[in-house]
């Protein structure tokens, strides 16, 4: 039999390769009876029928079913990072053509800031807006390496935008730790059966849950199933030991509290010489929620109509539409004139609260302990008290605020004979200390 197959595939070979053309074979349809041109040749080839049996021959061969192959996590682990390095690639791609379209609206040499970053909490890595999220996921994947509870926790609450659906996961997570808890000598409960309904709709699809059951201490095993020819898998729990039991629950405790790891605003504090441009602001387009040339459109439609809508709007109106215009940024850069003319500068979020502010500022002084005051423009007192964002202050897109220090505390301090520092900002700062163009 073997032979005859040998033979069979010479002769579609020998019929169907000629000069310059490419060899095919198709072993699902009947092979073409002989022309008159290879019927010169010396070999001749089978009959129909021999070579319809061996096209349907071959066929059950090639269909032949193989068996099951099972990935192992850190096969998935691979390709995941395979597939964030290609999104990562894509993201970069896009935001250089977003980047190049908002040169065109301004000069990037006249920009206030270079742009919006952000910082890994993981590895302290800076990073722009489009490479914050593929960046962390890969970052957690490595963690695997040094604590796989640790990893798992973060990608099941980092990974997965759905936090209804995470909660869904942890909570049938949570109820298989308590089963096996409370019944640690019955089997049943320390075996997850893969294909089960729940499990295939509420567990497998949260990126994460299966990893972190494996980190627990759950292996893949194929068993039989009763009434099935077929082996299914399951995750199957050992039987543990008190002291395992125990941590399993505070890994469990660990799942319930996990939070999504999220890249922190780069704030890029940076330091400015006393300047007359103090009060000007030209901001890149990662500031703004509309594209670079949406928010041309808008510069130029607002410049036409601002004269004519000035004396028809009332107050009310007018306020609308500067609520309107400040939900159009992300974010604000705030600059603080200090009272010896050096210029303080951050990047927040538009939706960043008073505290914050005052936090930043606090932290960049020497004396930072001293009470101070912020005053915004047009004379208005910031409180630091106050619950309220930059939005609803109307510190945004960007701002000029004015420095002080509490003047009964200073007062106090020039009585006792004490004297504040000469220089107001911390020696990191105004060593990187620039000039405003």
């Amino acid at each position: 039999m073997k032979k005859f197959f040998d033979d069979f595939k010479k002769d579609i070979k020998f019929k169907s390769a000629g000069p310059g053309k490419k060899l095919t074979e198709d072993a699902s349809k009947p092979a073409v009876a002989p022309s008159s041109s290879s019927s010169k040749q010396s070999r001749h080839a089978p009959s129909e029928g021999a070579q319809m049996a061996g096209a349907a021959a071959l066929a059950r061969i090639e269909q032949k079913q193989r068996p099951k192959v099972h990935t192992s996590q850190d096969a998935i682990r691979n390709q995941v990072k395979r597939e964030l390095e290609a999104e990562a690639a894509a993201l970069a791609e896009k935001e250089n053509e977003v980047t190049a379209e908002g040169s065109k609206v301004k000069d990037a040499a006249c920009l206030s800031v270079s742009g919006v970053y952000f910082t890994c909490p993981l590895t302290g890595a800076t990073l722009t807006k489009s490479q914050r999220e593929v960046h962390i996921k890969e970052a957690i994947l490595m963690r695997f390496e040094e604590d796989d509870i640790e990893a798992s926790v973060m990608m099941v609450h980092t990974f997965n935008k759905d936090r209804e659906k995470v909660k869904a996961a942890v909570d049938i997570i949570s109820k298989y730790v308590d089963n096996i808890c409370k019944n640690p000598s019955e089997e049943k409960y320390r075996k997850i059966k893969v294909s089960n309904k729940v499990f295939q709709e509420k567990v497998s699809p949260v990126e994460g849950s299966r990893e972190f059951l494996q980190a627990v201490g759950f292996i893949s095993v194929m068993l039989p199933v009763e009434a099935q020819e077929e082996e299914e898998e399951f995750l199957v729990l050992p039987e543990q030991s008190d002291d395992a039991l125990e941590l399993m629950k505070e890994r469990r405790d660990r799942l319930q509290r996990g939070e999504p790891v999220r890249a922190q605003l780069d704030r890029q504090p940076q330091a400015f010489r006393p300047s007359p441009n103090a009060q000007r602001f030209e901001l890149p387009p990662e500031f703004y929620n509309l594209s670079a040339e949406e928010l041309k459109k808008e510069q130029q439609q607002r410049t036409e109509l601002v004269e004519k809508n000035a004396m028809l709007r009332t107050k009310a109106m007018r306020e609308r539409e500067e609520q309107r215009e400040r939900r159009k940024y992300n974010y604000t850069l705030l600059r603080v004139r200090l009272p010896d003319g050096n210029l303080l500068q951050a990047t927040f979020y538009a939706w960043d609260r008073l505290p914050a502010l005052f936090e930043f500022v606090r932290e960049s002084l020497m004396d930072g302990w001293q009470p101070f005051e912020l005053i915004a423009p047009g004379g208005q007192k910031l409180q630091e008290s106050e619950e309220v964002t930059l939005v609803e202050c109307n510190l945004v897109p960007a701002a000029l605020l004015t420095f002080a220090w509490d003047a009964a505390v200073q007062a106090d301090i020039a009585a006792a004979g004490g004297k504040s520092s000469a220089a107001l900002l911390k020696p990191e700062l105004l060593e990187r200390i620039q000039t405003l163009s």
